[in-house]
């Protein structure tokens, strides 16, 4: 199936899409496959996030914000769950497109030609693969794009696997880049408008517990991947974090590796609550996304419920075992 994929890339004007408010990893595998398959532009209907922009300045790679998909012979979307994660009336993703994902796998990409590998922790390992079917060289500049959205996905190895940590090294033999150089590259200084918004975001913040498993949710208008982060420092095992414009939400998930070893999957569960609430979720056990039309407080509640489900079943499975020992 990749050498199939790096076939259909071969040769063809195309436009790799990426999805509203693109990361490290959408961006990294973006890049790779247009300077690997060329020609090819990148287009991000949404945006990028701060280290996404961060990573393609230094690379001084070109990201578009408005682009005629029709000029195009082939569109290629790369770590998009599904075509609900494009901002709405922006992208019409047409049959016959190429469609490369690691996140859970859902059935909304029927008539493309779709490749998805949920075992990857970024979505750049998996372009690296279909790189290396095709038979091209990898250059320094796509090798740090691929390293970048590796260490960002992994929450800089957190969440990484002895699978990801192989293909990493890989990439740092064949490139001849170090570890030092690739932690360093995806790092700036914290803006006053991130530390502002992480502030609101501890503050707007409430949480509930089951035994010693908390979960916190918050909601702001920004930087919703940093809140995260922050409460989770601050002693929360699963965090919810929201935004809301107009009548659009999104949510961002993230748990410690603790709970993922004792049984949270975030992704599953923002899944789930996206086919009930005819929303867009998914994702991955430690770290996944929900968006959609709705109120986010309304959302923030039902993910926080639906975790403190999850806590009961850990505690009583925890308690049923203590017993039968």
């Amino acid at each position: 199936m990749l050498a199939d994929i790096a076939e259909a890339l071969k040769g063809k004007n195309k436009a790799v899409v990426v999805h509203g408010n693109a990361d490290t990893d959408a961006v990294g595998s973006a890049y790779a496959i247009a300077e690997c398959f060329p020609p090819a532009v990148i287009y991000a209907p949404g945006g990028v996030d701060r280290v996404a922009k961060i990573v393609t300045d230094k690379l001084n790679v070109t990201v578009l914000g408005e682009c005629d998909l029709s000029d195009y012979e082939l569109m290629v979307v790369v770590d998009t769950s599904s075509p609900e994660q494009f901002k709405p009336g922006t992208v019409q993703i047409p049959k016959g497109s190429v469609v490369i994902d690691h996140h859970t796998r859902t059935d909304k990409w029927k008539d493309m030609m779709f490749v998805c590998d949920e075992s990857k922790v970024a979505c750049c390992e998996l372009v690296y693969d279909i790189i290396r079917a095709s038979g091209a060289d990898l250059k320094r500049d796509v090798g740090m794009a691929l390293l970048c959205g590796m260490l960002t996905d992994s929450g800089h190895f957190s969440f990484a696997n002895t699978q990801m940590m192989r293909t990493f090294a890989e990439i740092m033999d064949i490139t001849g880049i170090g570890m030092d150089e690739a932690m360093d590259f995806p790092r700036s200084e914290v803006g006053m408008s991130e530390r502002i918004a992480v502030m609101k975001g501890m503050e707007r913040s409430r949480f509930d517990r089951v035994g010693d498993m908390i979960v916190a949710v918050s909601y702001g208008g920004s930087f919703e991947a940093s809140v995260c982060k922050a409460l989770l420092n601050a002693g929360a095992d699963v965090v919810f974090v929201g935004s809301q414009r107009e009548d659009q939400f999104r949510l961002s998930a993230r748990a410690d590796q603790d709970m993922v070893r004792r049984g949270i999957h975030l992704g599953e569960i923002m899944k789930d609550i996206g086919r009930e609430t005819v929303t867009d979720g998914g994702g991955h056990s430690g770290a996944a996304g929900l968006s959609g039309t709705g109120d986010v407080e309304a959302m923030l509640h039902i993910c926080m419920q639906r975790t403190m489900n999850e806590f009961r079943k850990m505690k009583k499975e925890g308690s049923d075992l203590t017993q039968a020992l």
